[in-house]
């Protein structure tokens, strides 16, 4: 999976919103509700760098695997960074933003979880 795919991949999931931070931050970030679940680098040297939340019990797993490291400041919290995403699998890929995305949904109250719901486009909606 290349960023554009991944990239596509993350804007598809129910009410994921995509928001561009310039400097400093310098990141793309991927949330549902206010709960961030991705996000990737969009300056040099790291550019197109992605990270993400993983389960306690794989984030040494993870880490242990080669181009895969804690991320910087989060990866105390469990967040992982990959440095090249077309090197891991696209299912494994997939499955672990969709476990970060779960993460993120599983944090929001109710009513943000319905206020999400509410704005989600629905099958035969005309784009907006």
């Amino acid at each position: 999976m290349d960023v554009a795919a991944l990239k596509r991949h993350c804007r598809s999931l129910p009410g994921s919103v995509e928001t561009l931070y310039d400097a400093p931050a310098n990141i793309l970030v991927y949330a549902v509700g206010d709960k961030r679940f991705a996000y990737f680098k969009t300056s040099e040297p790291e550019r197109w760098r992605f990270s993400f939340k993983v389960a306690p019990e794989r984030f040494l797993e993870l880490t242990d695997q080669p181009g895969i490291k804690p991320a910087r400041w989060l990866g105390i919290h469990r967040w992982i960074t990959v440095v090249d995403v077309a090197s891991v699998p696209t299912t494994e890929l997939k499955a672990l933003v969709g476990w970060s995305y779960g993460y993120a949904w599983d944090r929001l109250t109710r009513r943000q979880r319905a206020a999400v719901l509410a704005d989600a486009p629905r099958a035969g909606d005309p784009v907006r």
